[in-house]
This record gives structure tokens, sequence and C-alpha cells, in this order.
């Protein structure tokens, strides 16, 4: 308690610059992913992605960021351990993010897609295990964690596959592929809006005074009506930009798709709009919620709880942190997701990106721990299978399931450093 006292300020200041290292790490690997898509196929350019990450990401951390966070990440750590010595705490969480923040530093420079989910787990993991005891880590979370590796990816590559192949059925393998895609992509439009709202919806905005409350007893079933507006509001204006796209004569040495792949473009733009949104409403919490649990135990002299009230200057530090990393050092890994894996075009980038959306939903609703990472490959995984195993390369993709492996082993190692460093600056 003492020491809570008579370093309190410097602590806090330690915290947010932590903090803010993390969210800059979630941006320039993070959301690189969930943009990567778009820029890989050419759908939009390097610096239109950034500004609607800037827009998305940043409403999505703010908005949906969650009015009230677990102080310790997805209840990997008991605070009842922990009652009686709060600096344990502070230094435990002071080291998670920089432990964090710095292998994901290192993973953007390689230009290897990583979870930050599974980086502050491994930190969480670390110092609890080493510097508390292993009692106080919950395993049976960290194994669902763990297993998720797995379902992220397989769920997520399992959808953008049908989705890409219903593509190919309904629009590209047709007589006229560019008047079916004028039917049909408003359809695909009203998904994307309806996929926006229901995250929107499930991550909850309360925190800025809007419920929703349809009389179901579920969440779930109370977005469902208001994401179907969404959806129909989407696929109306996505409707209206169509109409200004022309069957003009083109070059079909270079591409025959190449005026539906226009057409794939403008809804490009709505999914890029919507894995933003989705990423910054699910990942602001991987840099937020250690800040929060700082800030709570500070702010009540010394008192740890299970849950804390979110001030809106954290999700600010956290919205403008992700922001800024993707626009300082996004770029390398956006051209892992978009070029190297597998070549994408605005259809293949499209079903990916719904697909991962998609998968972000479903985990919403059924409790799912995922990683947005680990969905968006499966998914860029799953658009390539659709066209065969020769159109992935192998090399990249083997590359990117060890950077997986190391993640957590990386993030808890570093934890474990940091701590024992701060404790005996501190102690």
């Amino acid at each position: 308690m003492d020491i809570i006292a008579q370093h309190g300020h410097l602590l806090l200041i330690l915290t947010c610059c932590f903090g803010l290292f993390m969210a800059w790490g979630v941006g320039a690997n993070d959301v690189a992913n969930a943009m990567g898509t778009s820029v890989g196929s050419k759908a939009i350019t390097v610096k239109q992605a950034i500004l609607i990450a800037m827009i998305f990401e940043f409403a999505g951390a703010y908005l949906a960021g969650g009015e009230v966070t677990s102080t310790i990440r997805k209840g990997i750590i008991d605070p009842a351990i922990l009652t009686d010595s709060p600096q344990l705490l502070v230094y435990g969480m002071m080291s998670a993010l920089l432990a964090a923040g710095t292998w994901l530093f290192i993973a953007s420079m390689k230009g290897w897609p990583v979870s930050t989910t599974h980086s502050i787990v491994g930190a969480l993991v670390g110092f609890a295990a080493v510097g508390i005891g292993v009692d106080a880590v919950a395993w049976p979370k960290v194994g669902k964690i763990v297993a998720s590796w797995v379902v992220s990816p397989v769920m997520a590559g399992t959808i953008s596959y049908w989705l890409f192949m219903s593509v190919q059925r309904l629009i590209l393998d047709t007589k006229d592929p560019f008047a079916n895609a004028k039917k049909y992509v408003p359809i695909y439009m009203f998904a994307v809006g309806f996929m926006i709202a229901m995250v929107t919806l499930l991550k909850g905005l309360k925190h800025v005074g809007i419920e929703l409350d349809f009389g179901f007893e579920s969440k779930f079933a109370n977005a469902i009506p208001a994401a179907v507006v969404l959806g129909v509001i989407v696929a109306l204006i996505g409707k209206y930009f169509l109409k200004n796209i022309k069957d003009t004569p083109i070059d079909f040495s270079a591409n025959r798709f190449a005026n539906v792949e226009k057409i794939f473009a403008v809804l490009m733009v709505f999914t890029a709009c919507a894995m933003a949104f989705a990423h910054g409403s699910n990942d602001v919490a991987n840099a937020v919620g250690p800040i929060a649990a700082v800030v709570g135990v500070i702010s009540s002299g010394g008192d740890v709880v299970a849950k804390s009230a979110m001030p809106p200057w954290i999700l600010l530090l956290g919205g403008g942190g992700i922001v800024l990393g993707l626009a300082t050092y996004g770029f390398k890994v956006m051209a892992t997701i978009g070029r190297k894996i597998t070549e994408l075009t605005p259809s293949r980038g499209f079903a990916a990106e719904l697909g991962a959306a998609t998968t972000v939903v479903l985990a919403s609703a059924t409790g799912l721990p995922i990683s947005t990472t680990h969905t968006l490959v499966g998914a860029v995984l799953g658009v390539g299978l659709a066209r065969g195993i020769g159109a992935l390369n192998l090399r990249v993709v083997s590359t990117i399931f060890m950077s997986w492996l190391i993640t957590l082993p990386a993030g808890a190692g570093l934890a474990i450093l940091f701590f024992f460093f701060f404790k005996g600056v501190f102690s």
C-alpha cells in the first residue's frame, strides 16, 4: 500500500506510456491485418486504408470498446490472490503491456501477422505464474484461448471459402458476370451492413447511452432487428454507387472480370470499414484493459477489484495509439496479408473480409475466445484454397504459423523479465 501511495502518479504515467506503446503495436500489426486484404486487392490505396482505419478503428474502439472491462484480461488471473499486494498487480500490468508491445514491435518489423490477444495473454500468464504463483493463473481459460488457434482460422476459412464459391457460382462463372454482379452485390452489401451493426450492438453501447430492447431475452436477439435495418440502408447506398459503374470495353487478355472487380472494389470499401470497426471494438481491450486495472488500483488507494469502469480518456488513448501504429508502421504486415499469402482481387478480398467479420460476430454470440489476426489469416487461406492449394504461398504460411506458436512464450518470457525489473526498482 505504501508503494501505491508513494509512487502512484509515476506508476500511472508509466502504465499509460506502455499502454500507448501496446496500442501502437495493435495498430502496426493487427489493424494492418484488417486493411491488408483491401490494399492487397488494390480496392483501396494505403493512404485510403489509413484514413478508413483512423475513422472506423477509432469509432469502434471508443463507441464499442465496452463500458466495463475485466481488469484482469479475459479472467486470466484471480484478483482475490492479489488483495494484500496490489503493487504486484500494478507491476504485472505494466510488464504485460511493455512485453506485449515489444513483441508486437518485433513481429511488425518482420512483417509477421501475430495475435495481439495472445501477446497480452502470454505476458499475463508469464508474470502471474512466476511472479505470484502457478495457482494465480486460471489455466482452463488459457486452454480455451490456445484452442482458438485452431477454431478462429478454421471457422473463418470455411465461411470465406463458401462465400467466394457463391461469388463464383452466382457471378464469375455466368454468361453475363457484370449484370449478375450488379444484381447480387447489393445482397452481399446487406450482409456487410448487418455484420457491422451486430458487432457494434453485441460489444455494447451502454456507456454512450444506447441500449436496444425489443423484448427478446438475449442481447443477440435484440440486436438482430436493428442490424437488419442498417443492412438494408448499406445495401441501398451501395446500389446507388453501383449505378455509376459502366460496363466499358476491356482488354480480355488482362482480366476478363475487370468490370466485375470494379463493382467488388466498391464493396471492399464497405467491408474494410466493417473490419476496421469490428477490430477496434474487439481488440482495443488488449491495450486499455491493463491500464484500467492500474487506474482502478491507484485511484482506490490499493483496492483490487475484478471489474472497473472504463474512463473515456483511456479509450481515447487506446484508439489514438492504434491509428498511430497503422499510419507509421502498418505497411509491412499489410504486404504480408495482401500480397504474400495468395493473390487477391477485390472479389476474393471481399470474401475474406466478410468471412472474418462474420466469425467475429459468431464468436461474440457464443462467447468463443478468438484472435482477429488468426481469423483474417484463416479467411485469406480459405479464399486461396477455393482456387486450389497451388494458389497459396506455403513458405509464407508456415512462417506465419511459426510466429503464432512463438507469440505466447515470447510474451511470457519478456513479461517475467520486466516484472522483476519493476519489482526491483520500486520495492
